[in-house]
């Protein structure tokens, strides 16, 4: 899954993401499927084993999901803005509001990677992110 890619000529910054992305799919899909054997295993030392496993992998997807916050202002922006919150996610924006808009376009400029708040929506350059994205959605054939 790792090593195709749409374009030829990524640039190495370009393949480790498309790298961490086809990795924490992975690691996802993994975690499913020893959650889905833990529900319906009958043999309590098995349960224990595949539920061991289970969690070993959702350490691993949390490595990858952090080294992709560190590598994407985008990412570290929106988990700032939705992780570790209270009520409904889908209320979250509306509750951060122009604070998290701020400081994703702080964090963006403080990287280079956006033009001066008044002169742009805020959202950086998502040329990597897109690349990223179009790359693992390839892998993953959707």
């Amino acid at each position: 899954m790792s090593t195709t890619y749409t374009e030829q000529e990524l640039p190495e910054d370009v393949r480790n993401i498309h790298r961490a992305i086809a990795s924490l799919i992975e690691e996802l899909e993994a975690i499913n499927w020893y959650h889905q054997r833990v529900a319906v295993t009958q043999d309590a030392e098995l349960k224990a084993i595949l539920a061991h496993n289970r969690d070993e992998e959702v350490e691993h997807a949390s490595m990858a999901l952090e080294w992709l916050r560190r590598q994407l202002p985008q990412f570290d922006a929106n988990l700032k803005t939705y992780l570790f919150t209270n009520g409904p996610v889908t209320q979250v924006e509306q509750t951060a509001g122009a604070a998290g808009r701020r400081r994703s376009i702080a964090m963006a400029t403080e990287r280079g990677e956006g033009a001066a708040p008044d002169a742009s929506l805020g959202i950086g350059n998502l040329s990597n992110l897109r690349s990223a994205v179009a790359l693992a959605k390839a892998e993953g054939g959707k």
